[in-house]
């Protein structure tokens, strides 16, 4: 199962000639992980921060494919390509635009990585891309 979301390319997402900035990308990708936590994981970061938790990125892969240009809406799609003990990494896609992912990891008290909260890791199963797997991702 997968999440998508919708994003219009605006001013502030692009250079002087109107394509998006590629730090831009990040950005947004950032803004699909933090919403699909928001509205399927039902696992707001206000409420993580307020508790002492979150989710920091600790790898990020983009391919870049295409340009996006002011005015463009990318629909992207986001998947749960691995869940680990305390590491989730999603796959996004944003049309025939780019290809990224991200891996995040639980953090608890102390800023230390902890195992993912059960209710957490039960919703992310359900949504969980079975088969996909990239080496070197054992957290």
């Amino acid at each position: 199962m997968s999440y998508r979301r919708i994003l219009p390319i605006e001013f502030c997402h692009c250079d002087p000639a109107g394509i998006v900035f590629y730090p831009r990308y990040v950005e947004m990708a950032q803004h699909v992980v933090e919403n699909y936590f928001t509205e399927v994981l039902e696992t707001p970061f206000s409420q993580m921060v307020a508790a002492g938790q979150g989710v920091p990125a600790a790898r990020l892969e983009f391919d870049f494919r295409k340009p996006s240009r002011l005015g463009d809406r990318l629909e992207w799609v986001l998947q749960v390509e691995h869940i680990g003990r305390s590491s989730i990494r999603f796959l996004l896609n944003a049309e025939d635009r780019l290809e990224a992912r991200i891996t995040v990891v639980w953090i608890g008290e102390g800023f230390v990585p902890a195992p993912l909260p059960d209710p957490v890791r039960k919703r992310l199963q359900a949504h969980h891309v079975q088969g996909a797997t990239a080496p070197g991702d054992g957290r």
